[in-house]
């Protein structure tokens, strides 16, 4: 239990959480009841310092963690792709819509910051639909619905061929930590799944070729069109634990996007977020934690004791 130099209420429900910030590797929270101003909790083994707003310093101090052996595991670590597993957005999926634009001779272009508000949306197909609906269908498209369906269907299919190649090329790396992380859930027979609003053939193809065949057997994909509604619906995380046979509260979500940590939430999980270079500057209060990637040694962010140490609340 938390200690102070001011007293804090009996019950453990004054923690809630607001305003976020950023203490050492972990995500920490700002209370303090005194005149109804808010507190630093810091998830840490010993007594530390610390400096409210006001100026007032109090020092905090908190149970130390239990030990890895008596530690509940996730039942299973759930994966955005994009974003989460490899950078893709910017260098990959941009430059495959727009390769695919210049094929198909639509005198389309998207660049960068444009790309960048578009991601709001879920999915690529919607993400077209929504940009051309707004800005005008090109002349080439077809006029009827059902045929404007197809033709983005098509648009689609051309696009993840493109992006396929660069994958299989392996021009996009992992991101910092993504293996190691992996690869600690599997040994100790934690369930690992990747849940994306993209392509499955490209989700297929980021996990076989840069996590490699003897990974990929043992992870679930979740991906496309295998649910009806996109992030933030919660349905594709729902859909990966009724499949998985677990409990979505037993579960712990990698995410970099806000449609992504809805989508989490939503569905009762917790929710770790890795910023990617187009989410840097998204809100993420909600989140359970926030990082800049997972990293690995000696510069790792978490483990598989700190998603652990989520579900038991030992990090609010």
């Amino acid at each position: 239990m938390a200690t102070a130099t001011t007293p804090l209420p009996p019950s453990p429900s004054w923690v809630i959480p607001t305003n976020r910030i950023n203490y050492g590797s972990f995500v920490c929270f700002q209370f303090d009841h005194q005149k109804g101003q808010k507190r630093k909790i810091l998830p840490s083994s010993s007594s530390v310092g610390i400096k409210l707003g006001n100026g007032r310093g109090v020092v905090c101090s908190a149970a130390a963690p239990p030990s890895p052996s008596s530690q509940a595991l996730p039942a299973a670590l759930l994966f955005d792709c994009d974003g989460v597993l490899v950078d893709t957005e910017k260098d990959g999926h941009r430059i495959s819509f727009n390769d695919t634009f210049a094929e198909k001779e639509l005198g389309v272009t998207w660049d960068v910051d444009l790309y960048g508000e578009l991601l709001k949306i879920g999915g690529g197909k919607e993400r077209m639909t929504a940009y051309f609906n707004k800005t005008g269908w090109p002349s080439k498209a077809p006029k009827t619905e059902e045929e404007r369906k197809d033709f983005i269907a098509s648009l689609h299919r051309r696009k993840t061929e493109l992006f396929m190649a660069l994958i299989e090329k392996k021009l996009l790396p992992l991101r910092p930590g993504v293996a190691r992380l992996i690869d600690e859930a599997l040994s100790k027979g934690v369930k690992v799944a990747v849940c994306s609003t993209s392509n499955e053939k490209a989700v297929s193809a980021i996990v076989s070729f840069l996590l490699g065949p003897e990974r990929a057997e043992k992870i679930k994909i979740f991906a496309g069109d295998v649910v009806p509604r996109k992030k933030p619906d919660p349905a594709i995380y729902l859909l990966a634990a009724s499949t998985l046979g677990i409990e979505p509260a037993s579960c712990v979500v990698v995410e970099d996007s806000a449609i992504g940590l809805a989508a989490a939430k939503a569905a009762g999980m917790k929710c770790i977020v890795t910023k990617s270079g187009y989410t840097a500057d998204e809100d993420f209060l909600t989140a359970d934690a926030v990082f800049d990637c997972i990293g690995d040694p000696p510069e790792a962010r978490f483990d598989l004791t700190f998603c652990s140490n989520l579900l038991q609340k030992q990090y609010v």
